[in-house]
């Protein structure tokens, strides 16, 4: 039976590699359409939770996973060559930046090096790491054919970006549109025919390198506006205007002009690192990419900008940062998930640590944190521990978190984030980036 028959008879054995934000959710959409999934990875931590039915991601709630389990369907390794034979494997690994700000693709290459001996006639291959347009043709072809089977005639290989947005409660894995882009008209078909059979709609581009720059465009849109609007934030405080009213009377107009809003700086697995991948790749052409650079160059500088605004707040107070007692209020990247990844609540912390302030956090998706070199754990927002601080910055906006009773109990209150609606100062004195 060829592997587009195994697709349609739902018997194709499909392995996904990385059980993290991508992979888990991935992993289980297959299920539920009727697949077998091996879901391999290094972690054993992981996997032991997973063969025990508890997710380790805040998306995927146990009894969904207890769910998949209990069909049979589903198997957690730690080891590619447990797995068995598989018709499809798809790549989830992270794909971080070095320090340097060069692509570490190490987790991919690690991922091929266990895949590569288990290749056979007929199967089919898929990256979605995020990554720099050409990895799939550069990388992943040469080290899959190594064996003496060719891409696009032996084996299929395609790129398909992951498109996870964690905590949304509106778009998932399911009905978010799936891109791919095959080494041939036959693998896009053939990652076409697979990812249509478990999720809502599939949108197909002539390549995989396509493909990878849809990923690279989808992030790099948003870093430079983020670092368009946090400029914006910048200039309305040098001239006294409030930036808030000025986006949302904007945000009035029905045509033109789409409303982002400024912040203590952007967090997360995509929007921080993409765009960066772009402009890595363009340097190794003689292209620099200006507005990747400029907007990075904003977005990276406003922690700092955070930390004089509470210098202010706590001169006028006749305090020090020095020695002041600060709660960080949300250490997450974005509201109501538990993921710190890149999360600019870190870099404050660690300047107003550096300049001799005694930082403590509250956030209650993340009960424990290990920044600075340091343990903490999340203190309760009770009136009498909020009394004993100088000045409280909110970070991140939990729907879970009352920030008025903050408001009204802390002596000063700087406000980084947008969702405070109509929140008015009390006995404090309020400020907002």
């Amino acid at each position: 039976m060829n592997l587009r028959d195994k697709i349609g008879d739902r018997s194709a054995r499909i392995g996904v590699v990385g059980m993290g934000y991508v992979g888990l959710p991935l992993a289980l959409e297959f299920i539920e359409a009727g697949f077998p999934v091996a879901g391999i990875d290094v972690d054993g931590q992981k996997v032991s939770q997973m063969r025990e039915g508890r997710s380790h991601i805040g998306d995927v709630p146990d009894e969904r996973l207890g769910a998949a389990l209990a069909t049979g369907r589903f198997s957690a390794h730690t080891e590619f060559a447990e797995a068995g034979d598989l018709d499809i494997v798809i790549i989830c690994v992270p794909t971080p930046l070095r320090k340097t700000r060069d692509p570490d693709i190490s987790y991919i290459v690690s991922a091929l090096d266990s895949i590569a001996p288990q290749m056979r006639k007929g199967m089919l291959v898929v990256l979605e790491s995020t990554t720099y347009p050409g990895t799939t043709e550069e990388i992943l072809r040469p080290r899959l054919e190594a064996g003496g089977l060719k891409a696009g005639e032996d084996f299929h290989l395609a790129f398909s970006p992951e498109r996870v947005d964690p905590g949304n409660k509106e778009f998932d894995t399911h009905n978010t549109p799936k891109v791919v882009g095959g080494m041939t008209p036959a693998c896009t078909e053939m990652a076409a025919a697979l990812y249509g059979a478990a999720v809502s709609e599939v949108v197909s581009v002539s390549s995989t390198q396509s493909a990878e720059m849809v990923k690279l465009l989808e992030n790099t849109f948003r870093a430079v506006n983020i670092g368009l609007v946090n400029e914006i934030a910048l200039m309305c405080d040098r001239l006294g205007i409030n930036v808030w009213e000025v986006i949302d009377a904007a945000a009035t107009k029905p045509f033109g002009f789409m409303p982002f809003y400024p912040g203590p700086g952007i967090g997360g697995h995509c929007i921080p690192l993409d765009p960066h991948y772009l402009s890595w790749k363009l340097k190794t052409l003689n292209f620099y990419a200006k507005f990747i650079e400029l907007a990075s160059e904003i977005n990276a500088n406003m922690p700092l900008y955070v930390v004089g605004k509470v210098t202010d707040l706590l001169n006028e107070m006749e305090k020090s940062v020095r020695g002041a007692k600060i709660l960080v209020l949300g250490v997450t990247y974005k509201p109501d998930t538990g993921d710190v990844r890149e999360s600019p609540a870190l870099d404050l912390i660690r300047l107003l640590e550096d300049r001799g302030a005694v930082v403590d956090y509250a956030d209650p998706y993340v009960p424990e944190l290990r920044t600075n070199g340091s343990e903490k754990r999340s203190v309760d927002l009770t009136p009498a521990t909020l009394a004993t601080y100088d000045c409280a910055v909110i970070v991140t906006h939990h729907r879970d978190v009352d920030y008025q009773a903050v408001v009204d109990h802390s002596v000063a209150v700087f406000d980084a984030r947008n969702a405070t609606g109509g929140m008015k100062p009390g006995t404090c004195r309020l400020r907002r980036l």
